[in-house]
This record gives C-alpha cells, sequence and structure tokens, in this order.
C-alpha cells in the first residue's frame, strides 16, 4: 500500500493473485484466504456470541434502523465515529483475538479495530459510502473478511453513479483497501432479491488518530 505508515506494500506472502486493477485504488482480493471448516467454525461462534445492535440513523428528521447488526470490536482507545455515532469499542473476545493476529501476521500492520456487519438476508445491505472518517487517517487501512454467503461487492467513483466493478466476496474470503482507496472510489453491498444465506463481514482497521 501506498503509505508512509507500517502498512503492507505488496502482500507477496498473502496475495498469489495481481491486485484489481482500478486507477487510484490500492485493492487486493484473496477469494479463499480461510479453509471451508475454520470459516464455518468461526462464523457459527461469531453470530451466536456477538451481542449485536441495530442502531438507528436519522434522515429528514425521522429515525431508520441500519439495515443490519453491527457490532465494534476494538482496543481501550480505539473509539470510531461513523453513521453519524460515536461507537466505542467492546473489548477484543479470544475469538477476534486470534483472527485479528492472523491478520497482522499475515500483513505486517498493526490493527486496532474491528466492525462486525451481520446480514441476515438480501433485504439488509450497506449504501454507498467511503471509509474515510478522521480517525483511519491520510491513507486508510481496511481489511475485510467475509463469512457465510455470498454478497456482490460494488464499487464507484466519487462523484459519479455508474458503478465500475463488482466482485463477488465468498466464504473465507478476503480484502484489502488501502492506499489512496478511500479518496476517489466508493463501495457498496446492495439489497437483493435473490435468495442468498447470512453473511458475517469483519473489517478490521487501523484507527491512527483516536477521539
Amino acid at each position: 500500500m501506498t503509505s508512509a505508515d507500517p502498512t503492507p506494500t505488496a502482500q507477496a506472502g498473502l496475495f498469489d493473485r495481481p491486485d484489481l486493477n482500478l486507477p487510484d485504488a490500492d485493492l487486493s482480493y484473496l477469494p479463499a484466504w480461510l479453509d471451508g471448516p475454520t470459516a464455518d467454525h468461526w462464523l457459527e461462534r461469531l453470530v451466536s456470541e456477538t451481542p449485536w445492535q441495530q442502531p438507528e440513523v436519522v434522515l429528514y428528521g425521522r429515525r431508520h434502523p441500519v439495515p443490519r447488526l453491527t457490532a465494534w470490536y476494538g482496543d481501550a482507545d480505539a473509539s470510531y465515529r461513523y453513521s453519524g455515532m460515536i461507537h466505542q469499542p467492546l473489548p477484543w473476545t479470544p475469538l477476534l483475538t486470534e483472527i485479528r493476529q492472523r491478520l497482522v501476521d499475515a500483513l505486517g500492520c498493526p490493527l486496532n479495530g474491528a466492525l462486525l456487519n451481520y446480514y441476515r438476508d438480501g433485504q439488509d445491505s450497506m449504501g454507498w459510502h467511503s471509509d474515510d472518517e478522521r480517525e483511519l487517517g491520510d491513507d486508510p487501512l481496511v481489511v475485510s473478511l467475509s463469512l457465510g454467503g455470498a454478497r456482490r461487492f460494488d464499487l464507484r467513483r466519487k462523484g459519479h453513479n455508474r458503478i465500475e466493478h463488482s466482485l463477488t466476496l465468498a466464504h473465507g474470503s478476503l480484502l484489502v483497501m488501502g492506499g489512496k482507496t478511500q479518496h476517489y472510489w466508493q463501495h457498496q453491498v446492495a439489497k437483493t432479491r435473490k435468495p442468498c444465506a447470512p453473511r458475517l463481514n469483519l473489517t478490521f482497521r487501523l484507527i491512527r488518530a483516536p477521539l
């Protein structure tokens, strides 16, 4: 990743396929980072052990529940502001500590927070956004692990409506976004009417400027 901070530069030891070739972006995708049994085990435990919440956002004076369940874990000082709210971290569980350490060892960079999003069915979604909050620094690092049902992940240029690239985030896959990606690109997980199994997404982050 192109940054002066201690973020990975090529992930040569982790990724065995070329990075996604999008201009002004630093994206790497590994569709089978986890073996099937481990992915199944992690999914079952995380879904059952996580104290899920469904925050509400205010739009035009009305409160609306976000269309998914969430939880924020992290180091004690890793508070994170998103969707107009400040989220205080839950303490790392033994399993999340193990997952984080595997990622830190693979990427060679620190990670001090993880946002968990649980998509119960195809009507749960994540709208267009960039992970460009101040706490994430100049070149945000987002490490996304997908478990459960596959969902389509769309990317578009900021200021444009056309989807420029899509990929399917499979069970056990890993997507790393770094460099200038969040400066120039937005992403979404859109609603779908197609039948799909529940999906759990863990996005590990490096909070560089705690609130």
